[in-house]
């Protein structure tokens, strides 16, 4: 794939990422919004590292170059925490000492102001999720999906203009794997992200329905 000057999404000029004399990948390309690149390839291969490079925590050992803009800002000039890039794990990383709607409540937007609209929010996209009434409930008290599906909340409630999906479901059972793959995808279609992929499952690969890059 090329990269595609002047549009919307997730554009990746001719980046380069390499550590010492090895480099591991070398990338043109465009992620339309909604659209999901799934990035697969062996370990070692350079897929986290590039993860790290967009989400701006990559370790200064590495050399990059190259450009990534998104919906036509420069990426890179952003401090991670400006990026407004939605992060998904192999581990759902939900804070255990707070409750299912705490973790949400820290990752909502500062600009929707006042305790009851915030906590109404919550609320809502948990209903939406089949969870409703969950907001106080102990996040170790949750199955495997649910946690899976409050990490996936959690990130969209951010309101990100783009996701990075680091093997987030390899850590599923296979018929739990499907469900909330389905329903990450979906979500990331109707929100319209432009959403990038990694990992060595050519499976979800497959299920992401979008171009692939294989490293």
């Amino acid at each position: 794939m090329t990269a595609e000057s002047g549009q919307d999404g997730l554009v990746l000029e001719d980046v380069r990422i390499a550590l010492g004399e090895r480099r591991l990948l070398d990338l043109a390309c465009r992620v339309a919004p909604g659209e999901i690149l799934s990035v697969t390839g062996p370990s070692g291969s350079g897929k986290s590292s590039l993860f790290a490079f967009l989400a701006g925590f990559l370790d200064p050992a590495f050399t990059v170059a190259g450009r990534v803009r998104l919906d036509g800002e420069d990426l890179l000039a952003l401090p991670a925490a400006q990026r407004r890039v939605g992060l998904m794990f192999q581990d759902d990383l939900l804070f255990p000492h707070m409750s299912v709607g705490g973790n949400l409540l820290f990752a909502l937007p500062a600009s929707l102001r006042g305790r009851a609209a915030r906590r109404a929010r919550v609320e809502a996209v948990l209903a939406e999720a089949g969870l409703g009434g969950y907001a106080d409930r102990d996040p170790a008290t949750l199955s495997g999906g649910q946690r899976a599906r409050v990490a996936l909340l959690r990130t969209l409630i951010a309101e990100p203009r783009a996701l990075l999906l680091d093997e987030p479901f390899s850590k599923l059972d296979r018929a739990l794997r499907g469900q909330i793959r389905s329903l990450v995808f979906d979500r990331a279609r109707r929100l319209g992200l432009p959403t990038l992929l990694v990992t060595h499952d050519e499976e979800d690969a497959a299920a992401a329905g979008g171009p692939v890059v294989r490293l």
